[in-house]
């Protein structure tokens, strides 16, 4: 990287796996390492995002767009657990697809299902959210997962389920959900660790 400066993540992919592969395994390290202070992640004249060393001195006008949002309370959905919003989405992606899943993705805040996926005549739709910085603010992100979920149910054929960071308090909010609002809803929890382990609770 301090050799060709600058790189986007499509060209580091072209550059180390091939044109036609898959560039979010990239996405993902690039921002993990931008999150760990070893790069920084900023907007080219081209508006197009590269991937810096980390004393680069350039300055940009608007962040990265795939860069962790500002939640609804003004802090970064970005904790020393590292696992953003959009981490989860990159996970589920590379685990659905070993399961022979067709996952669609919509990243960031693009209207509609977090994670619509397919196998066969069945359809999967997963909401998803990160880690949080605080505890209150991750009971607010299971309770919203769990909202925007139910407003997706319109599908009687089709699994539901969440996608939350494999934390022992989003798994504590789970276990007290109640049983019987589980029952009814079919709703299953997918616990995603920054290994990209992933495990289905229900």
């Amino acid at each position: 990287m301090a050799a060709q400066p600058g790189l986007t993540d499509r060209e580091i992919t072209d550059i180390l796996r091939g044109p036609n592969e898959q560039q979010q395994p990239i996405n993902a390290t690039c921002r993990r390492l931008a999150s760990d202070g070893k790069i920084r992640r900023l907007r080219r004249p081209d508006s197009k995002i590269g991937n810096y060393p980390p004393l680069t001195n350039i300055q940009e006008s608007d962040p990265p767009p795939d860069e962790p949002t500002m939640d609804d309370t003004g802090e970064k959905e970005i904790t020393e657990h590292g696992i953003t919003e959009d981490d989860i989405k990159h996970q589920l992606v590379t685990w659905l697809t070993s399961q022979g899943w067709q996952p669609s993705v919509r990243w960031g805040h693009a209207h509609g299902p977090d994670v619509e996926a397919t196998l066969g005549s069945q359809r999967w739709v997963i909401e998803a959210k990160g880690c949080g910085s605080r505890s209150p603010m991750r009971v607010n992100f299971f309770l919203a997962v769990l909202g925007e979920l139910l407003q997706r149910m319109d599908d009687p054929q089709c699994k539901y389920s969440i996608a939350l960071p494999d934390l022992a308090q989003f798994h504590g909010l789970w276990d007290r959900l109640p049983p019987l609002a589980k029952a009814r809803t079919q709703i299953t929890a997918l616990f995603v660790d920054r290994n990209g382990s992933v495990t289905e609770v229900k």
